[in-house]
């Protein structure tokens, strides 16, 4: 069994051998075989990719991603957002701040708990998810082209199982 195991590693090392900087071949060793590893080059690769493909709006998909929260849950709270957006408070705070200083959604104390605060978009912040739900269409289009048909329905349910299980959702 140990045997298998490292000729199935090496053969995968060899396979993940990538240019480094200054063309150097960079030896993953191990991280070849680590989904972790291969989850957060993906990311970045579709971060990248996404920002391309967005270039003329201007604004990253983590932002994308919380103004169509909002855009779908007008008035939802920042806990609330901050949960669905698998983000700490501390963390979306920020983001919140520059999406409200472009002008994009306003927050708003709620009437049943003035501590917290009720998010919507703003006229500005419905063209722009607008704008960038085209971009984030196309992305997706191409993401599916690489991805196959038959196959995303299985890659979004072993993303969400992961997400599920290791960040605690229920």
């Amino acid at each position: 069994m140990k045997q298998d195991i490292v000729s199935r590693t090496a053969e995968n090392e060899s396979v993940h051998t990538r240019k480094g900087g200054a063309n150097e071949n960079v030896d993953f060793g191990p991280l070849a075989n680590w989904v972790g590893f291969h989850l957060r080059l993906a990311q970045t690769a579709s971060f990248q990719a996404f920002v391309q493909e967005a270039r003329a709006v201007d604004l990253s998909p983590g932002r994308f991603a919380t103004l169509m929260l909002i855009g779908r849950n007008p008035g939802i709270s920042q806990t609330a957002l901050a949960a669905a957006n698998g983000r700490d408070k501390s963390t979306l705070t920020p983001i919140l701040e520059d999406l409200e200083r472009r002008g994009l959604i306003v927050r708003e104390k709620m009437k049943t708990d003035r501590r917290s605060y009720q998010l919507s978009l703003t006229d500005a912040g419905k063209k722009m998810l607008d704008q960038l739900t085209v971009c984030a269409k196309r992305h997706d289009d191409n993401l599916d082209r690489i991805i196959g048909a038959k196959d995303r329905v299985k890659f979004l349910k072993i993303l969400q199982k992961i997400s599920a299980e290791i960040g605690g959702e229920e």
